[in-house]
């Protein structure tokens, strides 16, 4: 018994089984919960007794007669006054075939991906209509520049060291700006998809996902001018302060894996000190609801310099002050980068310690200090532009955040460092 070739028919079966239920919701007229099993089971046949034999032209002949039965079909709809011009089904039965194939001449991960990401996105058809819709021109350009710098612009930079202390990588430099836009514009599609009329719950972590400065903003002006809104309000405030930590997390993941689990643990501490205060906020909330504010687009060219920039400026703070003034050097580039941005102090340490320029221990701390800096400027914009009700929860919501802060500093053992 070839288990092997069991196990890859069992795999066309589901998948062809799950495409085929998403279909039969939609009444396809082309084929549905029978059908496409048996697509995803002929093409996986076809493989492997083209394996067999040697012969690739069983694949190339079972391809065409597929398409020819779907254009046989297509006649008879026509035929038959239905006049729906979509080709949805049609190529999803043709992708499911190859599906199929890709099962036994290739990899049967890949195949599981490929079937299980068809099947998404013919589920969520109404959702992405939804979506474009929402989309406008000005967004549009803005994504088509982020395809710019991504795609076009990255490929094609240097990967070598430039200026002092040779901390300047354009390739690097750009990819780091990559990644940070990549991250917001993730937020920014969330909130394109639910709207503006998004709960204030999803609101604060879509928020918290684009920008939580913004987000502080936002609110803090909407509580001034609502004083009810002063609980919810905070509670939305911290909740965005606990994704920027979230954000932190997942930048040191990427930029630099080998020193995450000497950095996370401290971190991961913090977020959850962080999300306890903001499900306290949440209780005392009244659960009220609250439309989420407008939200700019981050995928802006000028928006993507402008990082770029600030984090190139902080990538070489960081390196003189570690070589000039040690320790306490970095702490003093950690409190002002914090004050304004967390993405560019947490990139630039995260990579230094990839260079071995950086102890990961002292990385840590550093990102923990520009955190508690953080803290404080949002509450400077808070008792700025925010009611007195707001300004006394977030500055003691705050106040219990950075003493957590400060403490995980002082206790954290120091082993390895």
């Amino acid at each position: 018994m070839d288990v092997v070739a069991l196990q890859q028919l069992a795999v066309s079966l589901g998948l062809g089984l799950l495409l085929g239920l998403e279909r039969e919701r939609q009444e396809s007229s082309i084929a549905g919960i029978r059908t496409f099993p048996l697509i995803s089971l002929f093409g996986t046949v076809c493989a492997q007794i083209g394996q067999g034999i040697g012969d690739g032209w069983i694949v190339a002949a079972g391809l065409i007669g597929l398409a020819g039965i779907l254009i046989f079909a297509n006649v008879m709809k026509v035929k038959s006054g239905d006049l729906d011009a979509g080709m949805t089904t049609e190529v999803a039965v043709l992708l499911l075939y190859g599906v199929g194939v890709l099962l036994v001449v290739g990899s049967m991960a890949a195949a599981v991906v490929v079937g299980g990401a068809v099947a998404v996105l013919l589920h969520f058809k109404k959702a992405m209509h939804q979506f474009v819709a929402r989309i406008g021109d000005r967004d549009m350009h803005a994504i088509m520049q982020f395809v710019v710098v991504s795609l076009i612009i990255l490929p094609v930079l240097p990967q070598e060291n430039y200026g002092p202390f040779g901390v300047w990588n354009p390739f690097k430099l750009w990819l780091m700006v990559v990644l940070i836009v990549g991250i917001s514009l993730v937020g920014y599609v969330a909130y394109k998809l639910f709207g503006a009329r998004a709960g204030a719950l999803l609101g604060a972590v879509i928020g918290g996902i684009i920008s939580s400065t913004a987000t502080t903003v936002s609110f803090a002006r909407r509580a001034a001018n609502q004083a009810a809104l002063a609980p919810l309000a905070a509670m939305v405030i911290m909740i965005a302060a606990c994704l920027s930590f979230t954000r932190v997390l997942g930048e040191i993941a990427v930029v630099a894996p080998g020193s995450f689990p000497t950095m996370a643990p401290p971190l991961l501490v913090m977020l959850g000190i962080c999300c306890t205060i903001a499900a306290t906020l949440y209780v005392f909330s009244g659960h009220s609801q609250s439309h989420m504010p407008e939200q700019k687009n981050p995928a802006e060219l000028k928006s993507a310099i402008i990082f770029g920039l600030l984090y190139a400026i902080i990538l070489l703070a960081v390196a003189v002050a570690e070589n000039r003034f040690g320790q306490a050097g970095l702490f003093v580039v950690a409190v002002i980068s914090g004050l304004t941005d967390m993405d560019a102090i947490t990139l630039s340490t995260a990579q230094m310690t990839v260079s071995g320029g950086l102890n990961p221990v002292l990385a840590w701390k550093v990102i923990m200090i520009a955190s508690l800096a953080n803290f404080v400027f949002k509450f400077g914009i808070v008792a700025f532009l925010g009611s007195a009700a707001l300004k006394w929860r977030v500055a003691l919501a705050f106040a219990i955040a950075i003493a957590g802060g400060g403490g995980i500093i002082w206790f954290w053992p120091v082993e390895g460092a």
